[in-house]
């Protein structure tokens, strides 16, 4: 039986190495935050097709010569309807997915906004085929009301960030 220097046979893989090509994705959002008598609240979405009260942040891919910064503000506007001043960069989220049988790695970068002009929900007819709704919810409860892990831990980044104001 022959092995390779790191102790596999030889008919083995190493466990960290894939044989699939794996195509790889840059998207921004954003946490786009306001307050309401007081208290910091958050521009949600809940996606075309998806059940209700599955609520997700805006974000998108980024588009040739953005940046990642200009990507989540411009996609914030497009699937919320309200602008975005940006504030910092909150964070990374990292996960690979499958689509039509690919492997995706993806990146989406989030920032903290505050909201600027607009109203929540007015967006243009054809972002209707992405967005079924949008609308302001408390930030407090981001982390248990957001569908998706990473965007959890965004929408806590931002309440600790607003928190330490």
């Amino acid at each position: 039986m022959l092995t390779t220097m790191a102790g596999l046979r030889n008919h083995q893989a190493p466990p960290c190495v894939t044989r699939e090509p794996v195509r790889r994705e840059f998207s921004a959002g954003g946490v786009l935050v306001r307050s309401v008598r007081g208290r910091p609240v958050f521009a949600a979405i809940r996606p075309q097709g998806k059940r209700e009260g599955l609520w997700a942040l805006p974000k998108g891919l980024i588009g040739p010569g953005e940046s990642a910064e200009e990507t989540a503000l411009r996609e914030v506007l497009e699937e919320t309807g309200v602008q975005g001043r940006p504030v910092e960069k909150l964070g990374d989220v990292r996960y690979v997915y499958t689509w039509a049988g690919e492997r995706v790695f993806k990146v989406v970068s989030f920032f903290l906004l505050r909201a600027g002009r607009g109203r929540i929900g007015e967006i243009a007819d054809d972002m209707r085929i992405e967005v079924a709704e949008a609308r302001w919810l408390p930030l407090e409860e981001g982390p248990k009301l957001l569908a998706y892990k990473g965007e959890k831990e965004m929408a806590q980044k931002a309440l600790d960030r607003l928190a330490a104001e």
